[in-house]
């Protein structure tokens, strides 16, 4: 499969507001873009949660994130976003965070202003690092990309840390150092998000996670506030994590599948979602049978 062109992310952020949910395996992406969703989100909390079993701390190593990211982005042909958490150390880390991203077929990547160990953004206890540093961190993001129309999304979690205008300030400062994204977290109210969209010069990203600081808005809300990107990052692992739960218990009191069966995915949908045929007729090809 040819991994997507960053270009199409660039055509995305100019065409409205679009939802973008968060995938924890390339299976799952490969639902997302059935769907119709026109990028999907490589979640840090999803891929810490989903394939370490790791709170989401910055346990994660680069190698990983990357390993993870590639097995997406070579899965789908929607662009990929991937979470970088703060870019896996100081400026020069950034540039190979960045170089190594690109190279797995990531569209563009988010990085942030926290302190290391970092926290979930809707969770309290957070610390940033000065404005200067991520300044200089986007700066050497900016100039290791290979591609021009790769992605830099600058996330800040000021706003629940120093306040809404400041929050505001870093984001100036962060733009101007050559963000193509401002992804403010945490904003409590549709007005936050339209102030944040009004004032800052370059698109405006929400996270919209499940039982955070942000209230449930809708898609129509974040278009009418000016966003253009709206995550979904744990939607999907939520639900699945909760199906299986349900599943486990019953297997477990049960001592069968028999009365789950009809909500699984069959063999052949699960066949059809990963390219079975496709592969059958390609070794098939290979091996010179007919």
């Amino acid at each position: 499969m040819m991994t997507p062109e960053p270009s199409k992310l660039r055509r995305i952020l100019i065409s409205g507001t679009h939802p973008v949910p968060g995938v924890f395996n390339a299976a799952s992406a490969l639902l997302a873009e059935r769907a119709g969703f026109a990028a999907v989100y490589v979640s840090g909390a999803g891929t810490a949660n989903g394939v370490a079993g790791f709170p989401d701390v910055g346990l994660m190593s680069l190698e990983e994130v990357v390993r993870h990211t590639r097995y997406t982005a070579e899965a789908v042909t929607v662009p990929v976003i991937v979470d970088a958490d703060t870019g896996f150390g100081e400026p020069l880390n950034v540039r190979r965070t960045v170089r190594e991203l690109e190279s797995a077929g990531a569209a563009g990547l988010h990085l942030e202003d926290q302190e290391n160990p970092k926290r979930c953004g809707h969770l309290e206890g957070k610390r940033l690092v000065p404005a200067s540093e991520m300044v200089r961190k986007l700066a050497a993001a900016v100039d290791a990309r290979r591609d021009a129309a790769f992605v830099i999304i600058a996330r800040t979690d000021a706003r629940s840390v120093e306040g809404l205008d400041p929050a505001i300030e870093r984001a100036h400062r962060y733009a101007a150092a050559g963000a193509d994204v401002i992804f403010p977290e945490g904003l409590e109210t549709a007005d936050e998000f339209a102030r944040f969209a009004g004032e800052i010069p370059v698109p405006v990203l929400a996270n919209m996670t499940e039982f955070g600081k942000t209230p449930y808005l809708t898609l129509r809300e974040f278009t009418e506030a000016g966003c253009r990107l709206v995550l979904f990052p744990m939607t999907a692992f939520r639900v699945a994590m909760k199906a299986v739960e349900s599943a486990f218990a019953e297997l477990l009191e049960q001592g069968t599948q028999r009365g789950f069966v009809d909500r699984m995915q069959t063999r052949k949908e699960l066949y059809e979602l990963v390219r079975y045929p496709d592969y059958a007729r390609l070794d098939e090809k290979i091996s010179g049978y007919q």
